[in-house]
């Protein structure tokens, strides 16, 4: 009998692909699963296990689950569900809407409630949509800023006494972003000494954990080149220079600001080379995200830090375009389950 909690995975977006690549991984990939369950509405399961199914290959059968802790009890290649009361069946697929958005959000909810409780181990979240959403008066613009919010309450602390940050993590490189979810003109102007400062602090605390050793954290500069000395900017004297000092005298092994377009290069790991760097520090979304997606976004796992729960999910959004057609790859979701497991000591 395990001792472990489970790892609870939210259904994600009823309307979008969540459903069928959960659908897809339990059946494919069952000892990743083992220990893992499903928050959501069971028809929207079973209709996402309709949808991948494949000649030749015996049907995956949907178990309700009555608690969280009998998880373990499920036989490989069956598709544990511990439904959620209230939640809409037979959502349109590839449609934004209110509905599906609130299924999303109270999925999400009661995942990070159990963690934070400690009945689960952590939380796989499967992609939402953000327009959903927002129909939904959901006020975050996405999962990280709504765990951060039930973190918070949690805690009886402010917001702003979470601090969180989004890490792209694959097996080939792993990104920390200064900023998450804004414009690119709010981004730049979010790169401050605190909040650089605030991102190398958290980075290394759950890197740290995660490695067993300090880790190498490389920082991108924000302008070409690094600023080439001031010329094309000074935001790495003035900034990031100094918040690196400030992480160096804190015992973080922190290194740059380094040339935004080779650091990723050389943080890089292969089987002939480690890397130079453990993560990067990026300077703002895309910056970060492009270089680990441009690596396979089948590889790449969304890690949110600074959480007191372990939360990851597929680096993919919900795929309107696909959803019901049982085309989807569910790589990256069981990536993230992997993740998951590493990052709970499991």
């Amino acid at each position: 009998m395990n001792t472990l909690p489970p790892l609870a995975i939210t259904q994600g977006d009823p309307a979008g692909i969540g459903p069928e690549i959960i659908a897809k991984a339990f059946r494919d990939a069952p000892h990743a699963m083992r220990g893992a369950f499903v928050v959501g509405e069971p028809g929207t399961l079973r209709r996402a296990a309709a949808c991948v199914r494949r000649p030749g290959v015996p049907d995956l059968p949907v178990a309700i689950l009555p608690s969280a802790d009998q998880a373990w009890d499920i036989p490989p290649r069956c598709l544990p569900v511990l439904p959620l009361a209230g939640l809409p069946a037979d959502v349109p697929f590839g449609q934004t809407g209110a509905q599906a958005g609130r299924a999303a959000a109270d999925c999400v909810v009661w995942a990070a409630q159990a963690a934070l409780r400690g009945e689960v181990a952590g939380l796989v979240t499967a992609p939402l949509h953000k327009e959903s959403l927002h129909a939904a008066g959901v006020d975050f613009p996405g999962h990280t800023e709504l765990l951060q919010a039930q973190a918070a309450a949690h805690a009886q602390v402010e917001i702003a006494r979470m601090p969180v940050r989004m890490m792209l993590a694959s097996d080939e490189l792993c990104t920390v972003l200064v900023s998450i979810h804004m414009s690119l003109r709010d981004a730049v102007a979010a790169v401050t000494l605190d909040n650089v400062l605030q991102t190398l602090r958290i980075a290394h605390a759950a890197l740290l954990h995660g490695l067993g050793r300090a880790p190498r954290i490389g920082v991108a500069g924000l302008n070409p080149h690094a600023g080439e000395g001031g010329l094309f900017g000074r935001e790495e004297i003035d900034v990031i220079a100094p918040a690196i000092a400030c992480a160096r005298s804190e015992g973080i092994d922190a290194s740059g600001p380094w040339a935004p377009d080779t650091v990723f290069m050389r943080a890089r790991r292969a089987p002939d080379k480690p890397g130079e760097f453990d993560a990067v520090v990026a300077m703002y979304h895309d910056q970060g995200l492009i270089p680990v997606k441009y690596l396979g976004v089948d590889k790449g796992v969304n890690v949110t830090l600074g959480l007191p729960l372990v939360r990851t999910s597929p680096d993919h959004g919900t795929a309107f375009d696909i959803a019901g057609t049982g085309k989807a790859d569910p790589a990256s979701l069981i990536e993230a389950v992997r993740w998951a497991r590493r990052l709970c000591g499991a």
